[in-house]
């Protein structure tokens, strides 16, 4: 049957033979709903191993998306290996050596079999990786060989471990593309690739096309049925990898489609005040910033501006490096929504962070008439009910408070705009609780954690994006540097006491709580270059012997005997009570306390000029972004700003993180480095883990295919195509999928 075959064949049960694990099932509905147990060869006892896996029925087989593929079309005995081309060989695993080499790094080698001659590859600075090899294990090595000594030899290989099955399809005939699936205990590869193969040939067929013809001559994609059998039983590569993008391309452009019916659904909504900005409201502004408006910040400006006199809600993410102002333009945001008669409120994550923007805009507003309140969960039974009368009659036009703003009981006059500053430590669905009424107000979410272009695309794709990447005149990257072993931390204490005793501050930071890195040998490090003064060449594996300290009080109390003896310590850290807090950070911004221990509760918001300075310890605790946004609290006066990541760990991620601060200043392209490290997991918090739920798309290794599906969505739904009939599959699949997620009505 034809992928372009009428869909009402869709329940037509297929043939079915009985075998001994199996019972014959009674005609389904709709047999794609068949379950597992009756797909042909699996049985019961395979079916409750199947679920553990989520696969329940039979057209969950068809969209269990393998895990990786074994390409053996391109493997080589070792004597048709050719020097420098790209290609692999397989064998057993017959030996393993790791040594140092002359100039302190680890080198790891692995020595296999193939057929009667052998193959070596080398690993340099990654000892782990022997842990991976067992003798007569099975390996593919993949790279480009070089001969050396009589053997060829494969430099850092990307590697594939293989199972016993691999190497045969069920019938035993050698195959070149195999397939890979997840598997759980008890549960052999070979069982479920047969039952892939019998769910593909008896239902493949009754899988419906929801894509018209146009559609899929447009984006150049084969039908869905003969995509599913190129993607499980394919005969080449390339017929492997256009199965796999029809089906990723199809996964991704509904949850766009989704995206941009959600977006639509906002717009669509209760209207929004208008509120202009006149060339007189824009002078008054301007003249409360003592500075000028760098490109970006205007850029910014003129964004939200348009948006506010638009009639409808403005739904903008602003995304800035750390430093680039994106204050100042929360601010202006703000001050164009009162000079319009409206209240504006801004929300963050933390009481601290609060108090800091109140702090700012307070100072900047001091001469002003602007009423302004702050409301968090500190405020007294008294103090809270005062602020809820004036922020309900409308005396006060501004408030500044954490998610105290969105608790029962408080109530707007004319709330016009609402700015959420790193929006994403909120859970999903906070931003809207301030939609409600007649009016909805403008909404304005702001991060100074630079989000990866593919989460751009999906997971905030209903959002305006803004992106704000210059900086300030004057303000100098920070230069960074991983401390690794006694030697080099000693010697960037000295450097830690020279600033201070030259007026800076610095901030020595405690890890969160968690588990502590691996203790491999130590990678030599170029500390030398940039501190000559202090040069005393360090030995690379020499281990450090003091335990790293992981409390802050534990910090606070060496530190003002040993490293910092002499020096005025401070401590601030998130058991504190608001108003300590408070205290010991006035103390620091106001030059009393020369150095400061702390947690993360100073990882966005903390702006004190002076210190320049940051001491990290156990930086291997750190995401890169949270090490970045960390990183942003120093450099931002005069000064050049220095941060040492203290780490006595070697694991693979833990030195591609911590190189990556050393190499890049660019939040951007951090936030890159670490999407590709940790994937979409974890990398703006909770509010990430688990919302993308996607059945083959992948944000890292499809990115071009997200780019695709967003300009897709967007031309479907803007051009009236997705409400038409030939895609009226393709929305109602769509809607059965995301409406209760996304909160979308099934009509209009």
């Amino acid at each position: 049957m034809s992928d372009q075959s009428p869909t009402n064949d869709r329940n037509r049960r297929p043939s079915r033979v009985t075998t001994d694990q199996q019972v014959e099932s009674p005609d389904w509905e709709d047999a794609l709903q068949t379950p597992v147990q009756f797909v042909r060869g699996v049985g019961p006892e395979r079916a409750a191993l199947l679920e553990k896996l989520d696969i329940r029925v039979a057209l969950d087989l068809l969209n269990n998306a393998p895990r990786d593929v074994l390409d053996l079309s391109n493997v080589k005995t070792p004597a048709e290996l050719e020097e420098g081309l790209q290609q692999s060989v397989c064998g057993q695993v017959v030996d393993t050596e790791a040594r140092l080499t002359s100039n302190g790094k680890t080198m790891s080698a692995v020595l296999i079999r193939s057929g009667r001659a052998f193959v070596r590859a080398v690993w340099f600075n990654q000892p782990w990786i022997l842990k991976r090899f067992f003798p007569d294990s099975v390996v593919l090595f993949s790279g480009k060989p070089k001969m050396r000594s009589g053997r060829w030899e494969f430099s850092n290989p990307h590697t594939q471990w293989l199972e016993n099955d691999d190497a045969a399809t069920e019938d035993g005939l050698p195959v070149a593309v195999i397939p890979r699936y997840s598997l759980t205990d008890g549960l052999k590869m070979y069982e479920i690739r047969r039952a892939v193969k019998a769910a593909v040939e008896d239902y493949v067929d009754l899988v419906p096309e929801l894509l018209s013809k146009e559609c899929l001559d447009k984006w150049k994609l084969p039908g869905i049925r003969d995509a599913i059998r190129k993607l499980h039983l394919p005969k080449s590569m390339d017929e492997y990898r256009e199965g796999y993008r029809r089906l990723v391309f199809q996964d991704l452009v509904e949850f766009q489609l989704a995206i941009e019916l959600r977006r639509r659904v906002w717009w669509s909504g209760v209207p929004a005040p208008k509120m202009p900005c006149t060339a007189k409201i824009d002078s008054r502004i301007r003249r409360l910033f003592p500075f000028n408006m760098t490109p970006g910040q205007n850029q910014a400006i003129a964004d939200i501006v348009a948006d506010l006199n638009a009639g409808r809600p403005m739904h903008r993410l602003l995304q800035a490096d750390v430093g680039s102002g994106k204050t100042a333009i929360a601010m202006y945001a703000i001050l164009v929504a009162i000079a319009n008669g409206h209240q504006a409120a801004l929300m963050t994550p933390t009481e601290l962070l609060a108090t800091q923007h109140w702090q700012t805009i307070d100072k900047a507003l001091a001469h002003s008439r602007v009423k302004r309140r702050m409301l968090t969960g500190n405020l007294t039974p008294q103090q809270r009910q005062k602020a809820l009368e004036e922020i309900k009659s409308g005396d006060v036009q501004l408030i500044v408070g954490t998610q105290a703003l969105i608790q029962k009981g408080v109530k707007f006059s004319n709330l016009g705009l609402v700015v959420i500053d790193e929006q994403h430590k909120f859970g999903v669905g906070q931003r809207a609780q301030f939609s409600t009424g007649t009016q909805s107000p403008h909404v304005l979410v702001m991060t100074a954690t630079p989000i990866p272009r593919s989460l751009c695309l999906t997971q905030f794709g209903d959002l305006d994006l803004t992106t704000m990447s210059d900086m300030p005149p004057g303000r100098q990257e920070v230069k960074t540097y991983r401390v690794y072993n006694a030697n080099t931390r000693k010697r960037a204490w000295k450097f830690v006491r020279e600033r201070l005793q030259e007026g800076r501050q610095v901030y020595v930071v405690c890890p969160r709580v968690g588990e502590a890195g691996e203790d491999d040998p130590q990678l030599e490090l170029s500390f030398d270059e940039e501190f000559p003064e202090l040069a005393e060449k360090p030995q690379p594996t020499q281990p450090i012997e003091e335990e790293l300290i992981g409390s802050a009080e534990e910090l606070f109390e060496d530190l003002q005997k040993n490293e910092l003896k002499g020096f005025n310590v401070g401590m601030v850290h998130g058991r504190m009570n608001a108003q300590a807090k408070a205290d010991a950070m006035e103390a620091f911004r106001s030059g009393e306390t020369q150095a400061l221990v702390s947690t993360t509760v100073i990882e966005v918001g903390v702006d004190v000029s002076n210190a320049s300075v940051m001491v990290i310890q156990q930086a291997e605790r750190f995401g890169l972004s949270q090490l970045h946004q960390l990183r942003g609290r120093i450099g931002r006066g005069k000064h050049q700003g220095f941060c040492f990541l203290f780490s006595d760990a070697s694991a693979t991620d833990v030195v591609k993180r911590l190189s990556a601060m050393e190499k890049y200043t660019d939040g951007f392209k951090i936030a890159e480095v670490d999407f590709d490290l940790r994937g979409p997991g974890d990398i703006l918090g909770s509010r990430q883990h688990g919302a993308l739920p996607l059945r083959f798309g992948h944000l890292i290794k499809d990115r071009k295919l997200v780019e695709e599906t967003r300009k897709a969505a967007v031309e479907l739904v803007k051009s009236g195509q997705f409400d038409g009939p030939l895609l009226a599959p393709l929305k109602s699949a769509v809607l059965d999928r995301f409406a209760e997620l996304m909160d979308l009505p099934r009509s209009g």
